[in-house]
């Protein structure tokens, strides 16, 4: 069985100080190991869709909130799973999508972890208040190493490797307007065409490389495109990222930059983009550091980072929920998007 880690359930107190004392700085400004072949990688640390499917059906066992609902099936035939905490049809809702990319599994881990706090008699007045979905593993089949392709010279040991895409070598994260994949029609079938949601955050990992101020970032965050978003979905959108920036960076442990990369491009197939123009939802992208495996040893990260990056998603959906629970999140000033520094590759 897993150990999970030590996070105590908070309701509407801010508790970041207690949950990260004993997080060690260097951790804290995002500067953990880089693999480069040295670290060790080893996915036999992570949950398997087998033991994901039971912690939930526990959950669910244990939390009268929640509702563990199918929204369809992987290429592979796996049910994909979405915990439902929907107390009034009228609150908010938020999405939370977790490990599109099947390699970035940490998103998973944190998504699980805020479930488990879900369950807290703490968090009464926040599920009173607004309705949350949460797809904890959204590419199973990516995470699980069950595709019909090869994986050579991945990094990680341990009983599987975790790759990117799906199993028919699909980006599902550019998927949203051509819609060519189970996984995808599932979301936009059974989820985003029957809910009324008004946020989103989709939770990403991305390179070891990047930098700000000359510091590896812990994260990067990036709103929807302002040309193509209505612009009161974008201020929505642009608040999440203010919630995310201040609960994290403000607090001294956590490093943050606006996104840079390959994604940066404006692309509706991209759910940043397509699921706040094509729907109305102010959607936040929020790359943490490192992958879990890979074939390319600088998107990699040791898994010595894997509890503090663990956490800072934890904290990311925790705050969100809350400020969207508690109405604070419509008085976040945006302002600080336009002096947020685009993180910077740096050469290994």
């Amino acid at each position: 069985m897993k150990k999970y880690l030590t996070i105590f359930a908070f309701g509407c107190v801010f508790l970041t100080g207690l949950l990260f004392t004993n997080i060690p700085s260097v951790f804290g400004a995002g500067n953990g190991p880089d693999y480069q072949g040295h670290e060790t990688v080893n996915t036999s640390t992570l949950h398997t869709y087998t033991e994901m499917v039971e912690f939930l059906e526990t959950q669910e066992k244990k939390q009268a909130s929640m509702e563990l609902e199918v929204l369809g099936k992987t290429v592979k035939g796996r049910d994909m799973y979405m915990a439902k905490y929907m107390s009034n049809p009228d609150n908010p809702t938020i999405l939370y999508i977790a490990q599109q990319h099947g390699d970035e599994a940490l998103t998973t881990e944190g998504s699980l972890e805020f479930i488990k706090q879900l369950g807290s008699s703490k968090t009464k007045d926040l599920l009173n208040n607004v309705n949350l979905l949460i797809i904890p593993m959204y590419n199973a089949d990516g995470a699980m190493g069950d595709v019909d392709y090869e994986l050579e010279d991945y990094a990680a040991s341990g009983d599987r490797h975790l790759t990117r895409l799906n199993a028919n070598e699909v980006d599902l994260n550019r998927d949203h307007e051509a819609k060519s994949q189970p996984e995808t029609k599932a979301l936009h079938n059974n989820v985003l065409q029957k809910y009324d949601i008004q946020y989103m955050m989709d939770l990403h990992h991305q390179g070891a490389q990047w930098v700000k101020d000359d510091k590896y970032v812990s994260g990067a965050i990036f709103p929807s495109h302002p040309d193509h978003t209505d612009p009161d979905v974008l201020r929505g959108s642009k608040q999440l990222g203010a919630v995310v920036y201040d609960a994290i960076e403000t607090k001294g442990w956590g490093h943050l930059a606006n996104y840079a990369g390959k994604g940066a491009a404006y692309d509706n197939g991209i759910s940043v983009y397509g699921l706040a123009h094509d729907y109305g939802i102010s959607t936040l992208l929020f790359e943490m550091r490192g992958t879990a495996d890979n074939n390319n040893d600088y998107e990699v990260l040791g898994q010595k980072s894997n509890g503090y990056l663990t956490k800072q998603a934890v904290i990311a959906l925790n705050e969100t929920a809350m400020a969207i629970a508690d109405g604070s999140l419509e008085d976040k000033d945006v302002s600080f998007w336009d002096d947020l520094p685009v993180q910077e590759e740096r050469s290994y």
